[in-house]
């Protein structure tokens, strides 16, 4: 059975184009034709003008509406983030679990990987963001769980994730070549975060063997005209690179910057939390922004969404380019056939109009929230 989508403003590409309908089937997208090619007696859901776009990716969110995955590992915690991301536009996200204890890390891929079975079809696995991080820049990570990585326990977690285990943030300038390789020939993608590295040590290691770079600006060290540090290894290496875009974590002006850096590198995600008092990580909402008991800035309240329309309202990039961020980008670190809405593309899409609000979000070509 073939579905149409007509009467929209279809984003993808980093265009904007009118006058134009989608053809899925089998839950691809078979074909993008002109309007007035529509059969007549083809059945066709009118979308009354609004923007359709690739849905929107997350790789890094820990919990949502008073479940937080990251510090009670729960098949319930992983429900309400995809029952709230599919009413977000998000049709795939990473659950990310921060740096906690063995038992917390080993509930967590436990949980993942029986809730697999029950998935909607957003759910596409774990993020790690710890343990191996350094100290040095922990932010909110509680110090007494960092450690080094250990080859005997990689192994032990992706052998008992069976694939569930899809990223992990790490300092590389502390691991042992043995660990990261290992990460690295287990199709785990990894991602430099809450690391200490210099300049020198950044372009060893980025793009090769590390693919990506964890929040931008944040837990890193800053730039310094006589110690560059790590952030112009970055501009200079151009691994994918994710930055929270609410103007609180990172001013737009860096923002700004960092995208004249890193271009088609650049993509957002959310880092966001919930309010909890349990655990290692409780965190407390104060109006705008979500702290740790001390006061130390946690992660963000943002949506996927909400990160894009920051973009276009105070960064400057145009709405074509910031889905993009959301949605192609990611898909392409992840390694996701998502993120364009071409020939051969999965259908999954997020709906919203000029508002920002979302009307509709479809995975595999039937509308799910």
């Amino acid at each position: 059975m073939t579905t149409i989508l007509h009467n929209l403003q279809l984003i993808s590409g980093g265009v904007i184009t009118r006058g134009k309908a989608i053809l899925i089937s089998e839950g691809k997208i078979s074909k993008v034709i002109s309007e007035s090619e529509i059969p007549q007696d083809a059945e066709s859901v009118d979308l009354q003008g609004a923007f359709i776009a690739p849905g929107l990716i997350d790789l890094q969110i820990y919990g949502t509406g008073g479940k937080l995955f990251a510090g009670t590992p729960e098949e319930a915690a992983l429900e309400q983030m995809e029952n709230d991301m599919l009413s977000q536009g998000t049709v795939g996200f990473f659950a990310t679990l921060g740096t906690n204890s063995n038992d917390v890390v080993e509930k967590g891929i436990e949980v993942a990987k029986a809730y697999r079975s029950k998935a909607k079809g957003n759910f596409w696995g774990m993020h790690l963001e710890g343990p191996y991080l350094n100290a040095k820049k922990r932010g909110a990570h509680p110090e007494k769980f960092i450690k080094k990585g250990t080859l005997a326990e990689v192994q032990r977690w992706i052998e008992m994730a069976d694939g569930v285990i899809k990223m992990m943030t790490i300092a590389p300038e502390l691991q042992d070549k043995e660990v990261i390789d290992y990460l690295n020939d287990h199709g785990v993608t990894l991602s430099s975060g809450h690391s200490n590295a210099t300049y020198q040590e950044g372009k060893t290691f980025l793009n090769n063997p590390i693919k990506a770079v964890t929040h931008l600006y944040n837990a890193m060290p800053q730039m310094h005209h006589r110690e560059p540090g790590y952030i112009p290894a970055i501009f200079e290496e151009r691994p994918y690179t994710s930055v929270v875009a609410d103007g609180i974590h990172v001013d737009f002006a860096m923002i700004r910057l960092a995208k004249r850096e890193l271009g088609d590198k650049l993509f957002l995600i959310t880092d966001a939390v919930t309010t909890t008092d349990k655990g290692a990580y409780q965190h407390q909402f104060t109006g705008d922004r979500y702290v740790m008991p001390d006061g130390t800035l946690s992660g963000s309240c943002l949506t996927m969404l909400k990160a894009v329309q920051n973009c276009v309202e105070h960064i400057g990039i145009t709405l074509a380019e910031a889905i993009n961020m959301a949605s192609l980008y990611p898909a392409e670190l992840a390694g996701v056939n998502k993120g364009k809405i071409e020939a051969g593309y999965d259908a999954d899409f997020i709906v919203f109009n000029e508002n920002f609000e979302v009307k509709a979000t479809y995975i595999a070509g039937k509308q799910v929230g």
